[in-house]
């Protein structure tokens, strides 16, 4: 193998957030702040709260969770917001498929996730922080629990976090397996220890969040890449990306892949380059036919689209979303009819049921694909499916439903061979 570093499939990459990973001991504090831990909040601690904001709004940093919303106006708003109290909670609801970036940062640097959250708090005046951590990664939850007490333990947690004369104190939580309350007032209604159900909006968490009061909602990676933009400086980190998608993007390889696993890499590198040049194709040796970018709700890209660059507004062009960065590849045996079919199936069984286009559409969807396949009244079925999504589209409360039809619409575009068997 040689050197660690002089592996191609770690010497192609561009690691800022995950620098430390598979490098240090990860609930040695020593060994985090050997390898450059807790200089971002050093620095921070010497700014003020809004030249904090200001040096992530001037970084580009955008939510990692999927939306792709601007950290540093979330932040402000919040800092902007009268309140007695503020909350900083980190959404590692990771449920999408074929992703596991925040799991590999909260079992592998931990303490990277704790030092951006404390940056947090000190800038929009935040005293309390949780991580909402899913039940399906219980070394990820005791890995966080271990690290928190740790920090507690050596003062930059609690009162007088990192002697900066103000509290912070955080908790990690164990969601219970909704996939749901992987969108954010979901995430919140379960946090204050009630069923996992979409909130109307407005009021934004920003401004109404956990407990009523101001909320900063932040995945684990946007978290994660707040300390080395403090430590660098907001301008080091746009200096990688390109367009509107600044710094860098953790992609996550899954599905029939030769090479699976985590690539960070700056944004603009293509989905071809991303599966042949890190991935090596598929572990079939099959050819690829069809792409899922953006977990279980992203769209289905055929191979013609595959050198899209990674870029949310290029996704976005596309009729496609990047997500939290998870790359799923299928080879030519995959049917995309029966894909679809899991798509509504999926949204049916996860669907907090608040509202009807998510509650009831996807279950009318599975029963229109099944006659679509089932050649009755085909051409007819697939108009009542493209009338189902853009209602789905429109009229869900949140993205669940909101983006169920992207896999659906997806795949009846690209492949209709797979619906007119």
């Amino acid at each position: 193998m040689g050197l660690t570093e002089q592996i191609p499939f770690l010497a192609k990459q561009e690691r800022l957030t995950f620098a430390r990973c598979g490098i240090t001991d990860p609930v040695s504090l020593a060994d985090y702040i050997a390898h450059g831990g807790y200089k971002g909040l050093q620095r921070a601690l010497t700014m003020t709260p809004e030249a904090i904001v200001e040096e992530v709004t001037q970084s580009g940093l955008r939510g990692r969770g999927g939306a792709g919303f601007p950290t540093g106006i979330k932040w402000k708003t919040v800092q902007n917001a009268p309140a007695d109290q503020k909350y900083i909670v980190c959404n590692a609801d990771e449920g999408d498929s074929g992703t596991y970036a925040d799991r590999m940062i909260m079992e592998g640097d931990p303490f990277v996730l704790i030092e951006g959250m404390t940056i947090a708090g000190m800038a929009v005046g935040a005293t309390k922080g949780y991580i909402y951590c899913r039940s399906e990664y219980p070394h990820a939850f005791k890995t966080m629990e271990r690290a928190i007490a740790v920090a507690t333990e050596n003062g930059y947690l609690g009162e007088n976090a990192a002697g900066s004369g103000k509290t912070f104190a955080l908790e990690v939580r164990m969601g219970a397996g909704a996939y749901i309350c992987g969108e954010e007032t979901s995430l919140l209604e379960s946090l204050e220890g009630k069923r996992g159900q979409i909130r109307f909006k407005p009021p934004l968490p920003a401004i109404q969040g956990l407990f009523g009061k101001p909320t900063v909602v932040n995945n684990v990676i946007s978290l994660a890449s707040v300390p080395v933009i403090l430590d660098k400086g907001g301008e080091h980190y746009k200096n990688f990306g390109m367009g509107r998608s600044r710094g860098t993007l953790t992609i996550q390889l899954a599905g029939n892949i030769k090479y699976g696993g985590l690539v960070e890499k700056a944004f603009g590198l293509t989905l071809r380059e991303a599966i042949y040049d890190f991935g090596g194709g598929t572990v079939t040796g099959r050819p690829v036919r069809a792409v899922q970018v953006g977990g279980p709700l992203g769209a289905y890209f055929p191979v013609s689209l595959l050198d899209t660059p990674l870029d949310y507004e290029a996704f976005a062009a596309k009729k496609g979303m990047l997500g939290h960065g998870g790359i799923v590849v299928f080879d030519d045996t995959v049917d995309l009819a029966a894909q679809a079919r899991f798509a509504m199936e999926f949204c049916a069984i996860e669907s907090c049921g608040k509202c009807t286009p998510c509650r009831i559409g996807s279950t009318r969807g599975v029963e229109v694909i099944d006659r679509i396949v089932a050649n009755t009244e085909r051409d007819k079925n697939l108009q009542v499916l493209d009338d189902l999504c853009e209602l789905m589209l429109d009229g869900s409360l949140c993205a669940l439903g909101g983006l169920t039809p992207y896999p659906v619409q997806s795949a009846v575009r690209h492949f209709p061979e797979d619906f007119a068997k």
